[in-house]
Order: structure tokens, then C-alpha cells, then sequence
């Protein structure tokens, strides 16, 4: 089983309440469908974007998890087109939004303006998702969030290192205390 079959089952499992959802449902695209060109200077800002939401801490942050390139790969396999766009468009969005705030791009200013900069457009998306109709599309925003977290914790380095990862568990264990700092099992 590969990750993208897997990533499919999980978000089965999980009654596909990822934004997207319908795609993981009917599967992927990629044999058809329109596909979004990422450069390599895109899927940098990508990984720098996932690293200001999942920062290296005490484990590493989502840019070694190498979550810009697994972003790019969902959006061109399993976003529609107009979701494609929205995502493409949003990253200029928020260029846009780094140049009005802070006279520069993002990849140009520092880690502090960044997360000042994805708080305001986290406050943004949470205000349009509470007012938006069922048939319209998530925010741009919302949708690299969300796909930050499942890159992140469906990759290696977020299994584990971000969480309590154990091959092949022993019996099962209904009751396991818990210790405070506990990391999650993946």
C-alpha cells in the first residue's frame, strides 16, 4: 500500500470530513482533470507557509517533513479543478497580503511577522467558513492548513517523532495512564 492509498482509507475512516473530502471519496484524478504547475520556488513557499503552521520544537516542523511537495501532489490528484484554483490563487493572496502588511513577500519576512500574518488569515477563514453556503469551496487558507496537518502527521518524521509511534503493538491495554508531556500514538 502506498501513502496515497493509505491517506484515502484514513480519511475514509475518518468519514471524510477533510476539505476535499468527495474526492477521497470517488479517488483521485490523476489521469484526469487539469493539473496546477508548481515551480520549485512554489513548493519552497509551500514548505515555508506548512513550517510557520508546524514549526520545529523539540521535534522537526513540517518543512522537513517535506509537506510543500506533498500539498502540491494532493492538490493536482485529488482537488477539483475550481479548488485547485482556489488553492493556486490563495498563495498569491497571500503574497499579496505580506506586501500590504509588511512591504514584502513572504518568504522575505522574518518568523514573527509570518505567524502574525497566518493568525490573521487563520481569524479570516474561521469568519468565512461560519458564513459560507454548503456548495461553496473552503477558503484557500483553511485548505493549506488542513493539508499541512494531514502532510505532517501521515509522513514519517510526524509519526515518529511528533507522536508515539509503536511497529507492532503488544495486547491490548484498555486503560493506559497518562503522563503529562505524553505524546499521542500514532
Amino acid at each position: 500500500m502506498d501513502r496515497r492509498e493509505a491517506v484515502q482509507y484514513i480519511s475514509l475512516l475518518l468519514g471524510g470530513t477533510l476539505v476535499g473530502g468527495n474526492a477521497f471519496l470517488t479517488g483521485c484524478k490523476s489521469d484526469t482533470g487539469k493539473q496546477m504547475s508548481f515551480s520549485a520556488d512554489d513548493i519552497s513557499y509551500l514548505d515555508e507557509i506548512s513550517n510557520t503552521i508546524l514549526p520545529d520544537t523539540s521535534t522537526p516542523g513540517a518543512k522537513a517533513a517535506m509537506v510543500g511537495q506533498f500539498m502540491t501532489v494532493m492538490i493536482n490528484d485529488c482537488y477539483e479543478e475550481k479548488d485547485q484554483k482556489i488553492f493556486h490563487d490563495g498563495m498569491d493572496k497571500l503574497n499579496d497580503l505580506s506586501k500590504k502588511t509588511y512591504d514584502n513577500l513572504f518568504m522575505k519576512i522574518n518568523e514573527q511577522q509570518r505567524h502574525d500574518l497566518l493568525v490573521k488569515l487563520d481569524n479570516e477563514q474561521k469568519e468565512y467558513m461560519k458564513n459560507k453556503k454548503k456548495e461553496e469551496s473552503s477558503h484557500y487558507f483553511r485548505m493549506m492548513k488542513e493539508l499541512t496537518m494531514l502532510g505532517y502527521f501521515t509522513s514519517e518524521i510526524g509519526s515518529t517523532k511528533a507522536r508515539r509511534y509503536v511497529e507492532t503493538p503488544g495486547k491490548f491495554e484498555p486503560c493506559i495512564p497518562y503522563k503529562k508531556g505524553d505524546k499521542a500514538f500514532a
